[in-house]
């Protein structure tokens, strides 16, 4: 996916030099310090930032963003941006974003390396999504989507809908290289007043690519119609036939669902997403779940802005099953990798993958994704910690129009994964943060200072972080 995201910047950049006097046009610049007092950082200096602060004890992360929009009427629109950042010592350049976005009316078709967050939780205070929580850096891909809520003809907007259907590339960082991501998710929604009750499911699937020791991989049209509608079929990556027909691809999803109210001066919303790796976790005995409540203050001047409580719950892992078929969420016995992306997790931050985990056990060591002489298939999952029980409290405020703020309190009882005795029988742990942004008088400048703790029985860290940022063009 190197080729296209190059073709990506190189027209960006075209385009915004011809149109560099359009009043859309926006040129962020600024850098981020960070240092802690472990060789890592605490979890919420670093996670859910789409993977831009790099996990060393001490570093810089500095950045230019760039994003403009074109309109032609009132149907017909272009949206195109890049982020680039350095560094890792300024050892490493990253290319976070680099994506152009054409919109007829309400429907738009994406294309590139682009920051999402899906879900219908608190997408600013959430501990992150089940499925896709801007943790990790954005998977490069092709979509369509409907992105905001459309009514449905006939129902005089009573029923409203939204969707996205998309195809992505995972890269070479993975156990089986080069595989493709196949993504989907539908929601519906009732009512057009103050009370409205919503729902959806998400769909992810991790198929094709190759490896040497797995050379029958199939990635056929016929292969990719079989992995978008679930169908079971021989794609090549198991040989026993007591296990065929097999699924395609490695899947998961989420099934979230949630009830809104809104007024002037407020938006309440009550939201719960379900986790499923395989069709099994459609259950009614399935009792995990992240749930979560949102407040939202639309009164001008107040100091809380937003409010966020969240309880998570994945210790069960269909436990209703026998031992040999349960499912270990975001962990595959063929794509070994699991729902990672260059290192971090895609989904909830409070999952610890072995990349994480070796900054907390000394037994532990991250899998080499290039060594194929050492076979790790069947040395365990990558992700290790994945059966947790905890909750989630996090708030947005403001003092006055130039200082604004957030915390985030967050509290997990750990139990490793149903085959990995690793945190036996549990670890509590504790994540916290401070964060605080002062506008200064200087026209489009900006500093933040934060403060990161956490404690427990996984990890002692603290850790802190100061930014600048510059709006040199603010656009329109």
């Amino acid at each position: 996916m190197k080729q296209p995201l190059v073709t990506i910047v190189v027209l960006l950049f075209t385009i915004s030099t011809k149109a560099q006097f359009s009043d859309s046009l926006q040129i962020r610049v600024g850098t981020n310090v960070t240092t802690a007092s472990q060789d890592y950082q605490p979890l919420w200096l670093g996670a859910n930032k789409f993977g831009t602060i790099t996990d060393r004890k001490t570093d810089a992360s500095t950045f230019i963003r760039l994003m403009n929009k074109h309109e032609w009427n009132e149907d017909f629109y272009i949206n195109y941006g890049a982020s680039l950042y350095n560094n890792n010592h300024f050892k490493d350049v990253l290319l976070e974003e680099a994506y152009l976005k054409a919109g007829w009316r309400m429907l738009e078709f994406r294309a590139g390396r682009y920051e999402e967050v899906i879900g219908e939780m608190d997408r600013t205070l959430s501990s992150g999504s089940l499925g896709v929580s801007g943790n990790a850096v954005p998977i490069p891909k092709l979509s369509i989507a409907i992105g905001q809520y459309l009514d449905i003809p006939f129902t005089k907007g009573l029923l409203q809908f939204k969707g996205q259907f998309s195809h992505g590339w995972m890269g070479r960082d993975q156990y089986i290289k080069d595989a493709y991501l196949h993504e989907k998710n539908f929601y519906m929604r009732i009512g057009k007043n103050r009370l409205k009750v919503w729902g959806g499911v998400q769909h992810y699937a991790v198929w094709g690519g190759n490896r040497p020791d797995l050379p029958t991989i199939k990635s056929s049209f016929k292969d990719y119609l079989n992995v978008v509608i679930v169908k079971q079929g021989d794609d090549g990556t198991v040989n026993s036939d007591s296990i065929l027909p097999n699924r395609p691809g490695d899947h998961r999803g989420v099934v979230e669902g949630g009830i809104d109210w809104e007024d002037e001066q407020m938006l309440v919303r009550l939201y719960n997403q379900t986790p499923f790796e395989t069709g099994q976790g459609i259950d009614i005995r399935n009792i995990d779940r992240l749930i979560g409540v949102m407040y939202v203050n639309k009164n001008e001047g107040s100091i809380l802005k937003r409010l966020t409580a969240e309880f998570m719950h994945t210790k069960q892992m269909n436990d209703f099953y026998p031992l040999n078929v349960r499912e270990s969420y975001y962990n595959n016995g063929i794509y070994l990798t699991g729902w990672e992306y260059q290192s971090r997790i895609v989904g909830t931050p409070l999952f610890i993958n072995r990349t994480r985990g070796s900054k907390y056990f000394e037994n532990v060591t991250p899998f080499d994704w290039n060594d194929h002489k050492d076979d790790i298939s069947g040395k365990g999952w990558n992700i290790i910690n994945n059966r947790i029980v905890g909750f989630h409290l996090a708030g947005a405020y403001a003092f006055g129009d130039n200082i604004s703020a957030q915390t985030k309190i967050s509290f997990t009882k750990n139990y490793g994964t149903y085959n990995n005795q690793l945190l036996s029988p549990t670890m509590t742990q504790w994540y916290t943060l401070q964060e605080v942004t002062y506008q200064t008088p200087v026209e489009g400048l900006s500093v933040n200072a934060s403060a990161a703790f956490d404690f427990g029985e996984i990890t002692d860290n603290a850790g802190f972080m100061l930014g600048v940022q510059w709006l040199i063009r603010a656009g329109r």
